[in-house]
């Protein structure tokens, strides 16, 4: 069941990765800030906007497959197959906003376009990825309990390797700061696994509509994809297809956390800090902002998981500026920074692990 923003705000044991020399008490601080952005008109509904987004979104996913259509049976349809990638990632940045509420706050509404958008243009579970995704936010970079954290392969800490795992992971630890994006490549399949497996179980909200949708989009994409190709051509269209939505979507959240301080329950940190300091934003004109769907604001967006997407430009000077005042660090990066932070980051700990494991 998807967690409310109330729910994500209660979330419990912080950590002391800055010190803070203010006596506010959590709730009083993130208030603070929260009364200045909805005086402002930050937190309204924009459904200006995505009366045009939703739209635009959709033709560029059927544009997508128009030219797929048109183009036939071709090796060229290997280039389609990475614009298709990139639609894809539009559509997902899409329910990612609606699984956020900032689309409507109607309940129906939003099971209905996360279904839509999820389950029959993507063909992964909508319902558990919600789940997934207000569980990181309400505990980001947490060793324990972020799901993004804990079902990746790589390691954030040294202290991680000393953990059971098979000789396979072992192997991608050792090298995991060149091969974390080439596995970023698998996350659409990773995906399709969790996404068929939580329906078998019946662990998701309205098993039967989620099941008929994801069948839907995985029957018509291969009757789709080997009706106009030649199989091999059909082969290589979908590993690259899917590659790409993988690696556009790793990476547009890759930079999101990856490399920055890392908490555990025996830390305490209030909710306002906590989400600021394990967040980096990039900085960028309106092709950044196009490509990150606006998660290139991912303080604002962590602060703030209601508000929709175009606000977050708009917040983001009131929440430096409160920042500031609080002596609470901001940071922000280019994005050519913040890939290089991530794979450094990824670096140092392999190398630190494997230095502890040869002295142990």
């Amino acid at each position: 069941m998807a967690v409310s923003y109330q729910e994500l705000i209660a979330s419990a044991p912080p950590d002391p990765i800055v010190e803070s020399n203010r006596k506010t008490t959590e709730a009083s601080l993130f208030t603070g800030l929260q009364r200045q952005a909805r005086a402002s008109g930050l937190l309204g509904s924009r459904l200006d906007y995505y009366a045009w987004k939703i739209p635009a979104t959709l033709a560029l996913y059927l544009s997508g497959w128009a030219a797929f259509m048109v183009i036939g049976a071709s090796w060229w349809q290997l280039l389609t197959a990475v614009f298709l990638g990139f639609c894809y990632g539009q559509v997902g940045l899409l329910g990612h906003d609606v699984a956020h509420q900032q689309v409507s706050k109607n309940r129906r509404v939003v099971e209905l376009l996360g279904a839509f958008h999820g389950d029959l243009l993507l063909g992964f579970s909508y319902n558990w990825w919600t789940n997934h995704h207000n569980r990181h936010h309400s505990n980001p970079n947490h060793l324990q309990k972020d799901p993004d954290i804990l079902r990746r392969r790589v390691i954030f800490t040294p202290e991680q390797f000393e953990q059971p795992m098979s000789g396979a992971r072992r192997f991608i630890i050792k090298f995991q700061d060149k091969l974390f994006f080439p596995l970023l490549m698998l996350e659409s399949l990773g995906l399709r696994i969790i996404s068929v497996r939580v329906i078998r179980q019946r662990v998701v909200r309205r098993v039967w509509l989620e099941g008929i949708l994801l069948g839907a989009h995985l029957a018509i994409y291969f009757t789709v994809v080997f009706c106009v190709l030649r199989p091999w051509q059909a082969v290589a269209f979908v590993v690259i297809h899917q590659c790409s939505f993988g690696l556009y979507t790793g990476a547009i959240f890759a930079p999101n956390h990856k490399g920055l301080p890392v908490r555990t329950d025996e830390e305490s940190l209030e909710w306002f800090t906590r989400q600021v300091v394990t967040s980096r934003n990039i900085r960028g004109g309106l092709l950044v902002n196009m490509f990150y769907g606006g998660l290139n604001y991912q303080i604002e967006h962590h602060l703030f998981p209601g508000m929709p997407r175009p606000n977050l430009r708009r917040v983001r000077p009131l929440v430096i500026s409160y920042c500031r005042e609080h002596e609470i660090p901001y940071y922000e990066t280019s994005v050519a920074r913040s890939y290089i932070e991530v794979t450094r980051h990824l670096g140092r700990v392999s190398r630190e692990a494997r230095h502890r494991n040869l002295s142990a």
